[in-house]
């Protein structure tokens, strides 16, 4: 059997893998990239508009991302980080827009204003001390605070009305938020990649083999689900971007960098209402606090979503308990994820977090009227006629080994690498597809680094994202720069 030789393997056909490829084919279009798809086409995991929040994540509204210290203060370094990162995505979107690559903006992101929304007294001193905190940092420097019930009205008409008048609540806005339709980006960009040379896209086939020769080149084995071939691979670099897939392709790797990590896995729901009289009176995403043992993913919102084209209000997520790692997985995922060197991990994570579990239990076990009565807390108003349940994506959160052996729930996402720079695999959920071009600068810079550093790797990776090498957090008058261009380009402002 002949073998496929090729100089980069992108396993998975969502936004990291898609964003990586249109990188590398930017930065030298002469490499040979093959993308292998499990499903019958791209973006259909955890990309698709339907199985994610569809926010770009920019640490507006998250609340999760401002964690409240045990002095009262609020930790804000983290939405800076993401905030930043967010802004590098929109710096290559803007790029490809203005080179043909990508469409209409509109077909992928739209100006959605981003909202924090809390009721009580002590959730509103909260929510003032984040606002103080953020404001006079330039990432922010548009964000608005109210507790004025006629501009409430105002922001979020759905959410005030009705509402008990003495109840103390508050908000925040930032009103160059944005929604954005990952599935429809992710198959623009894969569009793009299949017209140029040297791109080859294989749908219908997961891998079933991969193992490092003594050369360092990767092999790699996959079956097409329809026809039954089987195709060999070799390439000099492979990038897992295979969502809740891309833990066991990275344990069977067998890098030592693999040793510890293991995975728990989380499905979502959403209630969906698609009814134009009450969509057109909504347009925001509304944030608020998570209940108490919630996973970050479980913050409940409030949104406006535009998927394919289609508007439509969406409330949740809500969380549940699976054993598979892809919605389309088998329910011995997590089983088959379990090694000799993270039972300890795994086994410490469940111990120690039993708030979550019995949170996850209690969301399963939820019926509808149960639903909808958390949504009256953002929609007093809702009707359960008025809105279905649809299911949202399956979520991986990385247990990862600490020093001292045991495991810790991480709820971020992590690129772990081979020292040898020739394998590197994305895991994590949260804030996820909304940083896809910061993280896969790190695959690049980690991965291909002796490139990386050649002037014309630099000066393209500017031309690209005009930030590269600095800092949005430190430099303000980069980030004024930058995003006066994203803003017009992406049609934000």
């Amino acid at each position: 059997m002949a073998v496929r030789q090729a100089d980069v393997v992108l396993v998975g056909g969502g936004v990291m893998s898609a964003t990586l490829g249109v990188m590398l084919k930017q930065l030298d279009p002469s490499l040979d990239i093959v993308m292998l798809e499990r499903l019958d086409h791209v973006a259909h995991e955890s990309t698709d508009g339907w199985n994610n929040a569809g926010t770009g994540h920019a640490g507006y509204c998250e609340l999760n991302y401002t964690p409240e210290t045990a002095d009262g203060d609020v930790e804000i370094a983290r939405a800076l980080q993401i905030n930043a990162q967010f802004e590098v995505s929109l710096q290559l979107w803007s790029y490809l827009v203005e080179q043909g690559i990508l469409p209409e903006p509109t077909s992928f992101i739209n100006r959605t204003p981003h909202q924090s929304f809390v009721w009580g007294e002590d959730n509103v001193a909260f929510l003032k001390r984040r606002y103080e905190r953020l404001k006079d940092h330039h990432l922010f420097r548009e964000m608005e605070y109210t507790e004025s019930p006629k501009e409430l009205e105002e922001w979020m008409p759905l959410v005030v009305g009705n509402r008990n008048p003495m109840e103390k609540v508050a908000a925040t806005r930032i009103k160059h938020g944005s929604d954005v339709d990952f599935g429809s980006l992710t198959r623009s960009m894969v569009k793009w990649l299949e017209a140029q040379p040297n791109f080859e896209l294989m749908t219908n086939s997961p891998v079933y083999y991969i193992d490092q020769r003594d050369n360092g080149r990767w092999k790699l084995r996959v079956k097409n689900q329809k026809t039954g071939e089987t195709t060999k691979l070799e390439a000099g670099f492979v990038f897992l971007g295979a969502g809740g897939g891309a833990l066991p392709l990275l344990q069977k790797s067998g890098i030592d960098e693999a040793r510890g990590y293991g995975g728990f896995p989380v499905s979502g729901q959403w209630l969906v209402c698609q009814k134009p009289e009450i969509v057109n009176q909504h347009h925001s995403k509304v944030y608020g606090k998570a209940p108490i043992g919630a996973p970050p993913m479980s913050v409940p919102h409030l949104d406006t979503r535009i998927i394919n084209g289609e508007p439509a209000l969406l409330f949740g997520p809500f969380a549940g308990f699976t054993t598979r790692f892809l919605k389309q997985g088998s329910m011995f995922d997590l089983f088959g994820s379990v090694r000799a060197t993270n039972l300890r991990p795994m086994l410490s994570v469940g111990k120690s977090n039993m708030d979550l579990t019995r949170y996850l239990i209690g969301e399963v076990f939820q019926s509808h009227a149960d639903r909808v009565e958390a949504l009256r807390n953002f929609f007093p108003d809702a009707k359960e006629e008025d809105w279905t349940l649809q299911m949202a994506g399956q979520r991986v959160q990385i247990i990862k080994q600490t020093k001292e052996g045991g495991g810790k729930l991480e709820f971020g996402t992590e690129i772990v690498a081979a020292k040898d720079g020739s394998l590197a695999a994305l895991l994590g959920a949260s804030p996820g597809a909304s940083t896809a071009a910061n993280a896969m600068l790190n695959v690049l810079e980690r991965c291909f680094p002796e490139k990386m550093q050649t002037q014309e790797w630099q000066e393209r990776m500017r031309t690209l994202v005009p930030s590269y090498g600095q800092s949005l957090v430190e430099n303000e008058e980069l980030l004024n720069s930058v995003r006066e261009r994203t803003l017009k380009t992406l049609q934000l402002s």
